[in-house]
């Protein structure tokens, strides 16, 4: 079938049209959002080599935990959290792709076919006769376009690329996010084992301290009050052991769901050794709207909600629709493809709104409006970024000199337990003295064990906040399937 000079010459005319066209509303420009040169929390910093200090893609490899590189991989294909996200991007792209297809005409073929027998008599007879059967049919191409002569399309798709690219920023995100949390669970559970075996360790010498004064108390020499606080302090210590058990279940199951596993299918073995402190991975703040996977979403949204106002602009440019068709039809239907039977047709249909009583400029002015609550909100994201590295520093630098502090009272707590037993096995004091610098041992190493967990947590977090591994760049390319289990 071929179709019409005339069809192929007017369609070629609006394409050409269509492609030279204008696209009304603005075009997209980042704003600028104010970005320090230097974190505050960070003295003595240069910009000698910021990009050999940004965290790498296996970022948690830093830490030389086993169970890290064992599990973190598994988060970007198990993690039901990411799933999600990956599936809510496929269906941006799709939203992409519907946009796209609204720039080029749709095209169908119709065909028809009918067979009939009509009675004929003389009027008033009562006699009918039967004609002969007719045929007739007919097979049509038809097109129908509505040329983008003012953009509305193309913002569209500009819009939905947006969309599209945020989806993509959110799904890497949903990744960092959901990574951090398992090394964060991670090294709570190993500092619940740390734990474990402390307060182990303590209840071992608490049995022998209560041997000790089991022993005098039968022998007279001392009062029953000694031996009573001694089985109390023993009797807590094992309290605070099994309630350990608790927490470590918890971490373990948290970790298998963190994974895309059921909780009873993990088993992580008693491990009392802790990750390794990384050194502070820097550089300049400005590479945070790089790395950034939540700003790259605002900024993305930002570009998405600017295009929007060009397509609520279009609403006052009249709409343009082209048709035509171009086929055969016959009856009878013998003979229908022969060149007697062509038959073919061009129409155009143009509208115009004239009075709408402001519904297209409220529609404007709300587009305006949420452009700039995205803007708002970007500038926002990107202070709250700030802010979270500033925050993680600052911890990590504080806290280093808490652990040294608490490095030294370990140390003389242990030093003035065992001098404080031994004055009470002389009998130079009571029991209370010893059980009390006993505890302040005890809670010396619980304090520096919290400040080693707390300086690794921080650590988690900033390679969370600079964006672990991902970079902007990375938006409009194919991420890695997600596979949910």
């Amino acid at each position: 079938m071929n179709t019409s000079p005339l069809i192929r010459n007017v369609l070629a005319i609006t394409l050409a049209m269509t492609l030279g066209g204008c696209m009304v509303g603005p075009d997209y420009h980042r704003p600028d959002a104010k970005v320090p040169t230097q974190y505050k929390e960070l003295p003595g910093w240069t910009t000698a080599t910021p990009a050999d200090d940004a965290p790498k893609g296996d970022w948690w490899t830093s830490f030389n935990d086993p169970l890290l590189n064992e599990l973190e991989p598994q988060v970007a294909v198990s993690n039901q959290t990411v799933a999600q996200s990956y599936a809510n991007y496929q269906a941006a792209m799709a939203e992409v792709e519907v946009a796209r297809a609204s720039l080029f005409p749709t095209l169908g073929i119709t065909g028809a076919g009918s067979k009939q027998r009509a009675a004929a008599g003389n009027a008033g007879s009562g006699v009918e006769h039967l004609r002969p059967i007719s045929t007739s049919g007919s097979l049509e191409g038809n097109v129908s376009w509505a040329p983008d002569l003012w953009g509305k399309v193309r913002r569209t798709i500009e819009e939905n690329k947006a969309n599209a690219q945020a989806s993509q920023a959110t799904l890497a995100n949903a990744t960092l996010t959901e990574q951090t949390a398992l090394a964060t669970a991670v090294i709570d559970l190993r500092v619940t084992d740390a734990n474990i075996d402390l307060l182990q360790k303590t209840v071992d010498e608490y049995k022998e301290y209560l041997r000790v004064v089991d022993n005098q108390g039968k022998a007279g020499t001392i009062a029953p009050s000694d031996v009573i606080t001694a089985r109390t302090q023993l009797e807590s210590a094992q309290s605070k052991l099994i309630a350990l058990g608790v927490s470590r279940a918890q971490y373990v199951h948290a970790i298998a769901v963190l994974v895309g596993k059921n909780p009873e299918e993990l088993d992580v073995p008693h491990n009392a050794k802790l990750p390794t402190l990384p050194s502070v991975p820097t550089g300049v703040p400005s590479t945070l709207l790089q790395r950034r996977p939540d700003i790259a979403v605002a900024e993305r949204q930002m570009a998405a909600e600017n295009a929007s106002v060009g397509v609520a602009i279009a609403a006052y440019y009249p709409s343009l629709t082209l048709s035509g068709a171009d086929g055969f039809s016959q009856s009878p239907l013998a003979g229908l493809l022969h060149a007697a039977n062509h038959v073919w047709s061009l129409g155009a249909d143009a509208t115009e709104t004239v009075l709408d009583f402001g519904a297209r400029h409220g529609d404007v002015a709300a587009a305006r409006a949420n452009y700039e609550a995205a803007v708002a909100n970007y500038r926002g994201t990107v202070l709250t970024a700030l802010q979270n590295v500033e925050d993680d520093l600052s911890g990590i630098t504080i806290l280093a000199q808490q652990a040294q502090v608490l490095d030294a009272a370990v140390k003389d707590s242990t030093r003035g337990a065992e001098i404080a037993f031994n004055e009470y096995q002389a009998g130079t004091v009571d029991y209370t003295t010893a059980a009390t610098a006993q505890t302040t041992q005890l809670s010396a190493e619980q304090d520096a064990l919290s400040v080693q967990q707390q300086r690794l947590l921080d650590a988690v977090s900033l390679y969370g906040d600079l964006g672990g591994g991902w970079s902007a760049d990375e938006l409009g390319h194919a991420p890695v399937a997600v596979t949910a289990k």
